[in-house]
């Protein structure tokens, strides 16, 4: 039983905003100009989501492929490529064994855990020059210039000749995905209508297993191909959803011209974020941005006037204090709170035992006896299509929830799951089981919509939610440090760990878990029901709330005077044409 106890109070805005949100009744797939805008965002953002979880799934699938342990035949462009001696082989060494009538090639543990780590290693590197990028040049072109670096590095993870050049690639592709996350979800947030941005930022990162389903598809498909190409075809597909990105943030579309009862093509670029309009005193084009898409076009819209008029009070009040630096982050007490809980939040969306499934599940599976290359991947893309089912719907429902207890609850099913599963792999290891066997698949598979309910659906809602707009970009680079470290540290560490102590390793997660659960209860607050600006001040000083609540509440009350001047005078003309 998770005990969640009485909700944080905290430092939040009057919800002035929540209340003329919650007078409009049309939902957003009747609004024409909300409609285009959320398709174009689903490709041009939720895409970045698509590309890590494709990427996770890829160490995955090449795992269960064997000529990837031993590679076959040489790249036909390539002359160095898997060069055939007696004693070199590609990624692998011949362990001495027959499996499926086959001699077994394995990888040794720590190169194997390098091989998957890299990745996080270049998104380390890349995270002190994301902020910077993301206020020079805004949203949207952070997200093209993250795409372009991970386009690059598809290429040469596909082409690879060997271990240095595979390991590079996979550093390039982690060195541009964190420009794209960071720069895609602060967009979503801060361009979405305010009834469906928590929705928004929870689909971002269930759209996570689509990617997954993606690679691990087409790991089926290649898993009997006899060369390399068996790996080397879902390391190229890893191109697609950068390219969707580029395609996606520039655009041309086709438009249909009432007048002249023709279509036109005309050349669109993705919104840039109002509020990063705003920061650059660029006010007019952040006016027709929200006026366009949460108005439909309504110019005189009191939602709009009010929503400009929050953002630019509270990025006013955020100014007056900030110099827009890192050691801005540190300063003030409310920031030093933001960022203990977003590492925290870093290291538990990490090393909640997540990366032994998206990583490791082809080593998993062989310790309880499955070592057959096609029915791994059948569990494999059955576990993906599992996941997308879980995360899409937590995504649409977790964001209606209270934060605090639904991470509760997310980490205290996360213990017990993991408890369970320890116990069911001991069991199957020791005894060879096999109902054991199938009890930890079915744990492996239970593990989902624990994991899925707070660390998936609710992460970046949460992050956006728990930022201002100065120190948002900051905020979820530091979120991205500690959870790409996380995710290095495991992926290093996993292998070695189910190598040294078998079934053991798993105790280590279970001690972790439990204490996730006694930090979420001492320390995470409470957001929900609150639009970005009424939370912007969520640690500060009340007044500094109270502030943005009166800027709001006087452009609302002089829109109701002009509407009731307008009306006076209709009513006066009425009665002198009487």
């Amino acid at each position: 039983m998770v005990l969640v106890g009485k909700q944080r109070e905290e430092n939040v805005a009057e919800p002035v905003l929540e209340e003329l949100i919650a007078d409009d009744r049309t939902p957003w797939f009747k609004k024409p100009n909300l409609r285009r805008l959320y398709v174009i965002l689903f490709a041009a953002c939720m895409g970045i989501e698509i590309t890590s979880g494709f990427d996770s799934q890829i160490i995955n699938t090449v795992q269960i492929v064997y000529t990837w342990s031993k590679c076959e035949s040489p790249a036909p462009w390539s002359v160095s490529a898997c060069i055939k001696t007696e004693a070199v082989v590609d990624f692998g060494h011949e362990s001495g064994k027959i499996v499926d009538g086959r001699p077994q090639w394995i990888i040794g543990s720590n190169l194997k855990g390098f091989l998957g780590a890299s990745y996080s290693l270049g998104a380390i590197i890349s995270l002190p020059f994301v902020p910077y990028l993301n206020q020079l040049v805004g949203r949207r072109w952070t997200i093209m210039f993250g795409s372009c670096v991970s386009l690059v590095g598809a290429l040469l993870q596909g082409f690879s000749n060997g271990v240095a050049m595979y390991v590079v690639a996979r550093m390039i592709l982690g060195f541009g995905i964190p420009f794209c996350i960071v720069a895609g979800s602060s967009l979503l947030g801060e361009l979405g209508h305010p009834r469906e941005r928590p929705i928004l930022t929870s689909l971002f990162n269930s759209s996570y297993y689509m990617g997954q389903i993606i690679a691990a598809s087409v790991g089926l498909a290649t898993v009997n191909i006899a060369s390399d190409w068996a790996w080397r075809i879902p390391s190229l597909l890893q191109i697609a959803p950068a390219m969707i990105q580029i395609m996606t943030v520039m655009y041309n579309a086709l438009v249909y011209d009432f007048s002249s009862a023709r279509l036109t093509f005309s050349f669109r670029l993705l919104p840039e974020s109002p509020r990063y309009l705003i920061s650059k005193d660029r006010r007019e084009e952040a006016f027709d941005i929200l006026t366009k898409y949460h108005a439909e076009g309504d110019r005189n819209s009191v939602l709009v006037k009010a929503e400009i008029s929050q953002i630019e009070q509270t990025i006013k009040l955020e100014l007056e204090e900030s110099k827009q630096s890192w050691m801005d982050m540190f300063r003030t007490s409310g920031m030093r709170r933001r960022l203990f809980i977003s590492a925290f939040l870093g290291l538990f969306t990490q090393w909640s035992g997540n990366t032994l499934i998206s990583y490791y599940l082809s080593d998993l599976l062989n310790m309880v006896g499955i070592t057959n290359g096609t029915r791994k991947s059948k569990i494999n893309i059955g576990l993906a299509c599992w996941s997308l089912i879980v995360g899409t719907t937590y995504a649409v429902l977790a964001p209606r929830w209270k934060r605090r207890p639904t991470y509760l609850i997310c980490a205290g099913s996360l213990l017990c799951v993991y408890i369970a599963w320890t116990i069911s792999m001991e069991r199957s290891i020791n005894t060879k089981s096999q109902a054991s066997a199938i009890l930890t698949i079915f744990f492996i598979f239970a593990y989902t919509p624990a994991y899925n309910l707070g660390y998936n659906a609710l992460t970046y809602t949460y992050l956006i939610e728990l930022f201002p707009y100065m120190g948002r970009s900051r905020g979820l680079s530091w979120f991205q440090f500690y959870g790409r470290g996380a995710s290095f540290f495991a992926t290093y560490v996993n292998p070695i760990g189910l190598d040294r102590i078998r079934w053991k390793w798993l105790l280590v997660y279970c001690c972790w878990l439990a204490f996730e659960l006694i930090f979420i209860y001492l320390f995470f607050p409470e957001t929900s029901g609150r639009t970005l600006e009424e939370l912007s001040f969520l640690f500060e000083e009340k007044s500094k709330a109270d502030q943005v609540a009166a800027a709001v509440h006087k452009e609302i009350d002089h829109s109701d005077e002009k509407k009731g001047a307008a009306s006076h005078v209709e009513v006066r003309e009425a009665k002198d044409v009487a």
